[in-house]
């Protein structure tokens, strides 16, 4: 197994005005499950495709433990690819889809079927091997694909977006099978999404990455508990951070007519145009008396243990809508008015001009 190192690895696309990866440096452990996340045309995909040699470095250099791969053809570069269309052969089984790369590259036979055999019980799939591709389910088709991943035995998975072609409940079971698969393996895995919560869900650490640009790596309870920037807390959560303009007062933030307390160290850095950050868990619902703020309930959406609660405010300063978490059987229901607050270590405050984090 081995570590991946990107090393001010750059990828500028012939005729485009400005490179969709500027310049790009991460390392990942030996063994590692590293997400990259971020909203399309973020770069997290190029990315990937440099790790895996299907596109260019222009600056820059890779490294897969000691060995620097920037230009080496992707075949010698001993990683294993999972894309999202699954890329089957239909006329082959499962049997000998996943055992065409080692065929290719002239594994024994009996070898070949130790490790097809070995790779269809973890997955899930010994019963499968002698059916086609189109008798399979969309879930069945990515194991296969994983499986084909697996017996290659590679230094490093690279996997661009595996789920986006499974319904939602299949999705959860797939991300959760991947997860544990990649665990017991141990093999360095570099993994795309654009879904937070598969990120969220999967990653030991997640890169969250804009405009070509890494925003912030950290384990996924960090990235969720001290976003680094205005840009990792809208995107990290869901339902997302609401996000209110605040200007800075006398150590605390005032929204419209209204005061929220924030932490000391966010109230001696911050000054003027802010940003304060409340997670919808983090709201209380409070009487009209106690001086929180006035929410007029839109929508309330029922999940059973839990509700999610949409309103709006006419103090300046609030989101179109803000979003409070609740419990599933005592919450307001639509057309009522609640008066909602929150406490200091559960507000994050950022320069609402850099978008930094001011909070500690």
């Amino acid at each position: 197994m081995s570590a991946v190192v990107f090393k001010k690895a750059q990828r500028w696309y012939p005729g485009a005005e400005k490179p969709a990866v500027p310049g790009i440096d991460l390392e990942i452990a030996d063994g590692e499950f590293m997400v990259l996340v971020g909203p399309s045309g973020c770069g997290k995909s190029t990315t990937l495709r440099m790790l895996a040699g299907l596109e260019e470095v222009d600056a820059g250099e890779i490294y897969i433990g000691d060995r620097e791969v920037t230009h080496v053809a992707p075949k010698d570069r001993d990683i294993a690819m999972v894309f999202q269309n699954y890329a089957l052969y239909p006329h082959m089984s499962v049997a000998e889809n996943m055992a065409f790369a080692l065929k290719m590259a002239k594994v024994p036979t009996d070898e070949r079927n130790r490790r097809v055999a070995d790779a269809a019980a973890m997955l899930g799939l010994t019963d499968y091997l002698d059916r086609k591709p189109k008798a399979l389910s969309g879930g069945q088709r990515q194991r296969v694909a994983m499986g084909r991943a697996i017996v290659r035995q590679p230094q490093v998975f690279c996997m661009d977006e595996p789920l986006s072609n499974l319904d939602a409940k299949m999705r959860v079971q797939t991300r959760t099978d991947i997860a544990k698969l990649q665990a017991e393996l141990g093999i360095t895995t570099v993994y795309v999404t654009h879904d937070q919560v598969e990120a969220m869900t999967m990653g030991d650490r997640v890169a969250v990455m804009k405009d070509g640009l890494i925003q912030q790596v950290a384990k996924p309870l960090e990235l969720y508990d001290r976003p680094a920037n205005l840009f990792v807390a809208g995107f990290i959560g869901s339902p997302q951070m609401n996000l209110l303009e605040a200007t800075a007062v006398d150590g605390q933030a005032r929204i419209g007519g209204y005061l929220v307390p924030v932490d000391p160290g966010a109230s001696r850095r911050a000054e003027g145009a802010i940003t304060v950050g409340v997670r919808p868990e983090a709201w209380r619902v409070v009487g009209p008396e106690d001086g929180g703020l006035p929410l007029k309930v839109t929508v309330v959406e029922e999940l059973g243990a839990d509700a999610f609660v949409y309103g709006t405010s006419d103090v300046a300063g609030t989101p179109s809508t803000v979003i409070l978490r609740v419990s599933g059987r005592h919450h307001p229901g639509r057309g009522d008015v609640v008066h909602v607050t929150t406490d200091p270590e559960y507000v994050h405050v950022f320069d609402t001009a850099t978008g930094e984090r001011l909070s500690d």
